[in-house]
C-alpha cells in the first residue's frame, strides 16, 4: 500500500483508490487522517509537499493502518484515540466512539452547572470526563455494566487527571437512595432491527448500541429502576435516536420529571430529551 521510499503523494493517492474501491465514504479524509497520525506529520504539511518521502517505519505503519480500514475497522479504533469536546480519549472495541452528538449532553450540564451529577452508561468516559474537566467544581459518578467500559473510562480518568473528580462504578445504578443535582445518559437507543454501517454494526459493542424493538426499552428500564431505587435530581438529559423524542419525553414524565422539552441535533433530528421537576 505504501512502498519504503514512497512518496506522500503516491501513498496516499494508493490508500484513497483502495479505500474507495472499498465502499469507504471519506477516503481521502481517512488515508490523510492515518498517514498523518502514524507518519507523525501535521496534515497540513502532508498536503503541502507532496513530495515528501515516507521514511521505512511510516510507510509500514501506515500499510498496516490502511488493511485495517479495508476490513471497515474505524479510524478511531485504528488509532486507539478520540477526540471529544477538549479532551482526547482512549478507544477500543470495548467501548463505543464518541459522537459529536453526544456534545449535546455537555452542554446541558454547562447550561445547569451542576454542583452533582450522575452519568449511566459511561462508556469510555466521554461524557463524565469533559464535564469535569469544564466544571472543576462537579462532582460526578458514572456507573457502566461493562466491566470492559469501566477499565477503558478509569484509565482515560487518570491519564487525563481527572481521577480525583470523577468516580467509576460498576453497575447500571450506584446504591441508592442518591439525588444529584443533574442525571445525564446516553443509553442504547438503536432499534434492534436497523441495519449500521460495517464500521458500527461489526465493531462497536452490541450492548452499547441496540435497545429493543423500538429502541427505547433500555432507556425505559432504566428510567424504572431509578424511579424504584429514588434516584433522582432536578434535571435529566437522556440521548436520544431519530422518532423517539415523543415517546422518551412520556416516559421521563412517567420517571418523575414533569416538565420536558425535545432538543434536536445540527441535523434537525431529535437529539436529546431534557426532563426537569421542581
Amino acid at each position: 500500500m505504501a512502498a519504503p521510499g514512497a512518496s506522500v503523494a503516491d501513498a496516499l493517492g494508493a490508500a484513497s483508490d483502495a479505500l474507495s474501491a472499498a465502499g469507504i465514504e471519506t477516503p481521502r479524509l481517512d488515508a490523510e487522517v492515518l498517514l498523518s497520525e502514524i507518519s507523525g506529520i501535521d496534515r497540513a504539511a502532508l498536503i503541502a509537499d507532496r513530495e515528501l518521502v515516507l521514511d521505512p517505519a511510516a510507510a509500514r505503519g501506515f500499510s498496516e493502518a490502511v488493511r485495517r480500514r479495508l476490513r471497515r475497522e474505524p479510524v478511531a479504533y485504528i488509532l486507539g484515540s478520540k477526540g471529544f469536546r477538549q479532551i482526547d480519549l482512549a478507544v477500543d472495541r470495548r467501548v463505543l466512539i464518541p459522537r459529536p452528538e453526544t456534545e449535546m449532553l455537555v452542554e446541558l450540564a454547562l447550561e445547569a452547572q451542576p454542583r452533582s451529577l450522575l452519568e449511566i452508561g459511561t462508556g469510555s468516559g466521554a461524557i463524565a470526563l469533559a464535564v469535569a474537566d469544564e466544571l472543576p467544581g462537579c462532582r460526578v459518578l458514572a456507573t457502566d455494566i461493562s466491566d470492559g467500559a469501566i477499565e477503558v473510562a478509569v484509565a482515560n480518568a487518570t491519564r487525563l487527571d481527572l481521577v480525583d473528580r470523577v468516580e467509576f462504578v460498576l453497575g447500571s445504578l450506584p446504591d441508592g437512595p442518591r439525588n444529584f443535582d443533574m442525571i445525564l445518559a446516553n443509553l442504547p437507543y438503536v432499534p434492534d432491527s436497523d441495519g449500521l454501517p460495517p464500521e458500527v454494526g461489526q465493531w462497536e459493542p452490541e450492548g452499547a448500541l441496540f435497545g429493543g424493538p423500538d429502541g427505547t426499552e433500555v432507556i425505559a428500564e432504566v428510567l424504572s429502576a431509578m424511579r424504584e431505587a429514588v434516584i433522582g435530581g432536578p434535571v435529566i438529559g437522556l440521548e436520544i435516536g431519530q422518532g423517539q423524542g415523543e415517546r422518551v419525553a412520556g416516559l421521563v414524565r412517567d420517571a418523575g420529571w414533569p416538565v420536558t422539552e425535545v432538543r434536536p441535533d445540527l441535523a434537525g433530528i431529535d437529539r436529546v430529551v431534557v426532563g426537569r421537576r421542581p
